[in-house]
């Protein structure tokens, strides 16, 4: 099935979802390939947990299950800082069988923010 006509939108519900990143790449987001819904991202900021240490971050569009297209690759967040790597103004929508992946240089520095509407 596909996803939802924005015109012809029925419901929309505001979503967030968090994610502790490790160095190995993993999903943060997914909107299954049989959801009947799309995902409108509104922002996505990733947090450097650490008091002493910059680590970096990779956040990507893995589109239909097959390639990533990176939002950020690699970048350095500073230690006790926060980076946006997406916001409201860039339209970014996930469709059916579409995921947010994301990875870390260390394990457990890294916390991701995701904030969206599910459209259905």
């Amino acid at each position: 099935m596909a996803a939802p006509n924005l015109m012809n939108v029925s419901t929309i519900t505001a979503k967030i979802t968090g994610s502790n990143l490790s160095n190995v790449t993993s999903s943060i987001l997914t909107n299954s390939s049989s959801s009947n819904k799309l995902y409108k991202v509104n922002s996505i900021v990733v947090s450097n947990i650490t008091a002493s240490n910059t680590v970096n971050t990779t956040i990507s569009i893995y589109k239909s299950a097959n390639t990533d297209y990176y939002l950020a690759y690699t970048v350095n967040v500073p230690n006790s800082a926060s980076l946006v790597v997406a916001s409201k103004d860039m339209n970014i929508y996930l469709e059916e069988n579409d995921a947010i992946r994301g990875s870390a240089g260390a394990n457990s520095s890294i916390q991701c923010l995701v904030s969206y509407d599910e459209v259905s």
